[in-house]
């Protein structure tokens, strides 16, 4: 038990010595890039290291797994040269013990930052987002997903110019959002407020405009808009959304606390909407501490063992090429997950399952020699 404690001890200091370097080198490298690309909107120094502090949990939480694999290594490493790992080993601790305790303490860490820096990621990412979206005046969210009902927002251009706004509000969408069933258009002009409002059975998106089917229109502003309302077969209304636009409204997975994820995938079904990104990413996130375990398993898998000269470059670039390509497996197994090819939780729990059995593998092999 206190062998295990004090390894576990050298390894957290690695982990938040590793963190903090690189969280400060994020930082330099997001403050520069944020300069550059608002170089125009006199954004000056201030609001460049505001911007900055703003995207770098998600810079930061994203890394997350291969500085799980840089601590290991630091580790293991520090352990050999010591010529702890020689004495360790002689007291007749096997391998796999001397690797369980830092595999545990990585497990404890990643549960603190999927508990912690998650929810962090979340605020500081909508906050990043509607600071650049003032300095470049790109207006506010496309499209939203209440408890029962799809909202979106486009604008009323007429001339070129923006001469109000649409509120629609749907029942329902089809998955690929392209379709509106129980779509109702309330039109705004900038002066006078609503003027119209339109409801449709059926609103499929075409390239620049709604195709309306069955359809109701009221003027708003006539004395009596039930007694002037007039119906229509079909109905065409000029757009400047597009399905990409609209599902990119829903933001990124990443943007929703994991502790929120399921009652916002729930909403998405409601409303008609595909939820597999949001359903992977829950997947990812739930596994990422055991992901960060297997990490720190690779690490050991090539570092432990006590090495001298030319064999430590060698074993440290093995052991971190081995995390990198972990890293890649599960971004791929995301991208599979997203396009409906893997079901999610195959995708999440697949890459680390498979990164630590083959670590633990690893070692067992080098111990029995």
């Amino acid at each position: 038990m206190i062998l295990a404690r004090y390894v576990s001890n050298r390894f957290t200091r690695a982990f938040l010595m590793v963190a903090g370097v690189f969280l400060l080198i994020l930082f330099l490298i997001d403050m520069i890039e944020m300069i550059r690309r608002f170089s125009g909107h006199n954004l000056g120094l201030g609001g460049a290291a505001e911007l900055a502090a703003l995207n770098i949990a998600s810079s930061f939480y994203s890394i997350l797994p291969l500085l799980t694999v840089l601590a290991g290594i630091a580790l293991f490493l520090g352990l050999a040269r010591s010529s702890e790992m020689v004495a360790i080993r002689a007291s007749g601790r096997s391998a796999l013990k001397v690797a369980a305790a830092p595999a545990v303490t990585a497990v404890m860490l990643g549960l603190l930052t999927v508990g912690l820096i998650n929810p962090l990621v979340a605020v500081t990412g909508s906050h990043f987002d509607q600071a650049v979206a003032r300095i470049e005046s790109e207006g506010q969210q496309t499209v939203s997903v209440g408890d029962s009902a799809v909202w979106l927002r486009q604008a009323v251009v007429e001339e070129g110019q923006e001469a109000g706004q649409i509120v629609i509000r749907a029942r329902r969408a089809s998955p690929d959002a392209t379709t509106l069933y129980d779509a109702t258009f309330m039109v705004f002009d900038s002066e006078s407020g609503p003027v119209r409002r339109i409801e449709a059975r059926e609103a499929r998106l075409m390239p620049g405009e709604w195709d309306l089917t069955d359809v109701r229109d009221y003027p708003l502003n006539a004395g009596n808009p039930e007694a002037d309302a007039t119906s229509a077969g079909t109905l065409k209304l000029a757009s400047d959304l597009t399905a990409q636009r609209i599902r990119d409204g829903f933001g990124r997975p990443e943007a929703v606390p994991v502790w929120q994820l399921p009652t916002f995938i729930a909403g998405l079904e409601r409303a008609g909407f595909s939820a597999a990104r949001h359903k992977v990413w829950l997947q990812m996130e739930l596994a990422r501490p055991f992901l960060m375990a297997a990490m720190v398993l690779i690490a050991a898998a090539f570092t432990m063992q006590h090495i001298r000269g030319r064999n430590t470059g060698t074993a440290v670039l093995l052991a971190f090429a081995a995390g990198i390509g972990l890293f890649f497996l599960r971004n791929l197994a995301q991208v599979l997950g997203d396009n409906g090819q893997v079901p999610p939780s195959m995708a999440g729990w697949t890459p680390p399952l498979v990164g630590g059995l083959l670590a633990v593998a690893l070692i067992l092999a080098r111990e029995d020699g």
